[in-house]
């Protein structure tokens, strides 16, 4: 039910507010022109209204692309085959590179990736586990795996971002699962995990984020916490030690490595997008003038350990050095005027 009112109302309303914005766009323009030199941070208003018009114009094409994919698609029957998931991939891609470019372009962003070329791993799938610290480093992560790596990935998502039309329908059509870091009682995520891991090919890349949630103060308490209640107090001290990431909840990580036995594992660490976790916190720092850092880590299947409680300590063992990383690279400053 919930999803049907997503496709039935949300859907049609996004195209439809695009369409409003655009008939309007002048109104908006000018305000926003007028109010730019009375607010702090150069033209803020002119360069959150141009994100806005872009990701929603881009969001209602695609919609309306979407639906009629659906109805060549014999209503919905061949979606799965491998031709329109390929499709949906090459859309996926077009977009992120169109709203990766103009936010980086708007936003003055300087991107720097450090570690394995994307050829390291010729001929095999790949498991990426990675922090979280925002959905801005959601969509590096993708676009770097589709347009550096050549890769289709498979995606583990936080359930609230199917309330995103567009995310939700084309997740909905490639191998990617919607799950809540808090399952009602008796829902087991591990299982769901595992089929989605299974059977990667060679340019597969299975994405996840261990913490189950974007990295805040708060977050981290809990986190500790929990591990306090299950009477883990060895990795609840181990947790306290981290500071820039939450203690990596192993579970469903441990079930796509079994599910995958075949794939290398790549880590990922970013610094420059940790506090952006709202609107509001992009609105203060427009523009960002942020040179935004990417760490790969390749690690051989031959060097991950085979039983269950090595591999936690393995996995808290990377997370604890993820945190130090972070916290020798800092978020830098881009020069003003540089463009």
């Amino acid at each position: 039910m919930t999803r049907l009112l997503r496709r039935v109302l949300l859907a049609p309303a996004v195209v439809a507010l695009t369409v409003l914005l655009w008939l309007t766009g002048p109104l908006w323009l000018i305000a926003a022109a007028a109010l730019s030199p009375v607010l702090p941070g150069r033209w803020r208003p002119l360069r959150l209204l141009w994100l806005v018009i872009v990701y929603l114009t881009c969001e209602s094409v695609l919609l309306v692309v979407l639906f009629g994919w659906w109805l060549a698609a014999g209503f919905g029957r061949r979606l799965r085959t491998p031709y329109f998931q390929g499709l949906h991939y090459d859309l996926a891609q077009g977009l992120l590179w169109v709203v990766f470019r103009e936010a980086r372009r708007v936003l003055n962003l300087t991107i720097a990736t450090d570690g394995p070329t994307p050829d390291a791993h010729p001929g095999r799938p790949l498991l990426v586990c990675c922090r979280h610290a925002g959905p801005g480093d959601s969509l590096i992560l993708l676009h770097a795996l589709m347009h550096d790596y050549q890769r289709e990935p498979r995606v583990v998502l936080k359930d609230t971002m199917a309330w995103d039309p567009m995310v939700d329908v084309i997740m909905s059509r490639i191998p990617a699962r919607f799950i809540s870091p808090h399952p009602r009682d008796g829902e087991e995520l591990e299982p769901l995990i595992a089929a989605l891991a299974a059977g990667l090919d060679a340019n597969d890349a299975f994405v996840i984020f261990p913490e189950g949630g974007n990295f805040t103060p708060a977050r981290r308490d809990r986190a500790i916490a929990r591990l306090h209640r299950l009477g883990l107090e060895r990795m609840a001290a181990r947790a306290e030690a981290m500071t820039h990431v939450l203690a990596p909840r192993p579970g469903g990580f441990l079930a796509a490595l079994d599910a995958a036995p075949d794939a290398d594992v790549v880590m990922v660490a970013h610094t420059g997008l940790d506090h952006l976790l709202t609107v509001a916190d992009v609105w203060r720092e427009l523009p960002m003038d942020k040179r935004i850092t990417m760490r790969w880590w390749t690690v051989p299947r031959a060097e991950i350990p085979h039983d269950r409680d090595s591999r936690i300590e393995w996995l808290f063992g990377w997370w604890e050095r993820i945190d130090a990383w972070i916290a020798e690279n800092r978020p830098e400053e881009v020069p003003s005027g540089r463009r």
